[in-house]
């Protein structure tokens, strides 16, 4: 069957076709693998192996033209992604180090693994939408890509478009609501165990914020508008910069909590958030899980550090952008600041 395929290309090869393909081919070989495997009697992987290829044969021409559409620093990032997770990760010592037995290079660099990954799926996604991508969409793939960036990109884009300061401000809410899902996801990978105390009153703000953003979405002007492109996110550079920081934050959260007690937590929770929100997420997680803080002191140091970055992005907003985004942003944001500094006295 191999000798028939090689043969059968190098005669479309000779007659002219410079690039035959070997699709169909490698999917025959597949499928004949396949049905030696149903005689071995292994049913359910060939089944498996089978739908798949069906699958992927139905889908070949948008994955070509995905394919097509990935840029060269597109394809550095996947590559960056491979080696920051299967080349370093592997290597890297599971065990703890410091004065404080906080310091783990291997559960740092895996939370490096999980940024990126979650970061470049979604920038993926946004490569795959293209210009479909609403102020809806915009804002979820911005929230999952980094709010930050994303609220940088809208304010400057107003000093452009000034009348698309609403649509603008939608598209920053909505980033900075998703901020609380991803924060929640990250908490369910790395300490599941964790969630029955920490997803609730996350969720209750992840919804209240959830409300002004619908709001400002059937209130904004239905305008203007393909969203900025976003940047690849798996820079190996920020990859590092990220693990530094988390060291730092795990080692602070854990000075602080030995040395100053909850107020000494929740500085450095304001602190972290003012730059990274994964951080103080993770390390939290990370902490409850190790028991070295509790759950109710852990959902609120997250909340801390999400108030404190939602106070950055207005600073951003206020620098950055035009006075009616600022208008909109620091209505909106005011209500995100007091509605979390209730639920941080509130909840039981």
């Amino acid at each position: 069957l191999a000798s028939m395929i090689i043969l059968g290309n190098l005669a479309k090869f000779r007659g002219g076709v410079p690039d035959p393909g070997i699709t169909t081919e490698i999917a025959a070989l597949v499928m004949f693998a396949v049905g030696a495997t149903l005689v071995a009697g292994s049913t359910a992987v060939a089944v498996a192996v089978g739908g798949g290829v069906a699958a992927l044969l139905q889908w070949k021409r948008p994955l070509h033209e995905f394919i097509n559409n990935l840029s060269e620093t597109d394809v550095r990032a996947v590559v960056r992604l491979v080696v920051i997770g299967l080349v370093i990760l592997p290597i890297l010592p599971n065990e703890t180090y410091g004065p404080y037995d906080v310091v783990n290079p291997f559960k740092i660099w895996l939370m490096v693994v999980l940024i990126v990954g979650i970061s470049l799926a979604a920038y993926v996604c946004y490569k795959v939408l293209g210009e479909k991508v609403g102020m809806f969409l915009a804002g979820l793939l911005g929230g999952l890509i980094s709010s930050t960036a994303t609220t940088v990109s809208y304010a400057r884009r107003t000093r452009e478009q000034p009348r698309t300061a609403s649509v603008s401000a939608v598209v920053i809410i909505i980033a900075s609501t998703i901020v609380f899902v991803r924060v929640i996801f990250e908490i369910a990978l790395v300490a599941p165990e964790t969630l029955p105390a920490t997803a609730p009153p996350l969720l209750a703000m992840t919804g209240y914020m959830a409300l002004i953003s619908a709001g400002a979405f059937f209130l904004a002007e239905r305008k203007g508008g393909t969203p900025p492109d976003h940047a690849s996110p798996s820079s190996l550079t920020a990859a590092i910069v990220f693990g530094l920081l988390f060291a730092v934050v795990l080692f602070g959260v854990a000075a602080a909590k030995e040395h100053f007690g909850e107020a000494g937590l929740y500085t450095v929770a304001s602190l972290s958030g003012l730059t990274d929100m994964d951080a103080i997420t993770l390390s939290s997680a990370e902490m409850i899980q190790s028991g070295r803080i509790d759950a109710d002191t852990g959902w609120r140091l997250i909340l801390v550090g999400a108030l404190s970055n939602v106070f950055l992005k207005g600073c951003a907003v206020a620098v950055l952008g035009t006075p009616k985004l600022l208008g909109y942003i620091a209505a909106i944001f005011g209500l995100t600041i007091v509605g979390g500094v209730a639920l941080f006295i509130a909840w039981p």
